[in-house]
C-alpha cells in the first residue's frame, strides 16, 4: 500500500509542476524581441548580372531532365554588396546577358521577375 501512495504522490506532484510551468509560460516574456528577417516580403533590387550558368541534366528515377539555368546577380543594398545565385527560366537565361543592368523582384528571396533597367 505504501508503494501505491508514493506513486500517487509522485504523479500528483509531476502534474502540479507541469500545470504551474504551463500557466507561467503565458505571462509576459522578458526575452528580447527577435530581429525581423530582411529577406521576408517583396523587394525590387537594381542589379548587374555577373554570371550565367547551367547545371547538368539529371536522370533521376529514369527520367531525363533538361537541367537548370541560373544567374548570379550583384546588388548594392545600402553600404553592402549582395550576391544572389538564383534559378531562372530558359527564356530569361537567353534574354539577359552578363554585365547587363536589370531590376529583379524577390518575394521571400525567391525570384519573381527580371526586367531590363532603363
Amino acid at each position: 500500500m505504501d508503494k501505491r501512495r508514493i506513486s500517487a504522490a509522485v504523479l500528483l506532484s509531476t502534474l502540479l509542476v507541469g500545470a504551474c510551468a504551463s500557466s507561467s509560460s503565458g505571462a509576459a516574456s522578458t526575452a528580447p524581441a527577435a530581429k525581423k528577417d530582411a529577406g521576408v516580403g517583396t523587394r525590387i533590387l537594381e542589379c548587374v548580372i555577373e554570371e550565367k550558368g547551367t547545371e547538368n541534366p539529371s536522370t533521376a528515377s529514369g527520367y531525363r531532365t533538361g537541367g537548370n539555368y541560373y544567374m548570379v546577380f550583384e546588388a548594392r543594398e545600402g553600404q553592402a554588396t549582395s550576391r544572389y545565385r538564383l534559378e531562372v527560366t530558359r527564356q530569361q537565361w537567353q534574354r539577359f546577358q552578363e554585365g547587363q543592368h536589370v531590376k529583379i523582384t524577390l518575394n521571400n528571396n525567391i525570384l519573381v521577375d527580371i526586367r531590363a533597367d532603363e
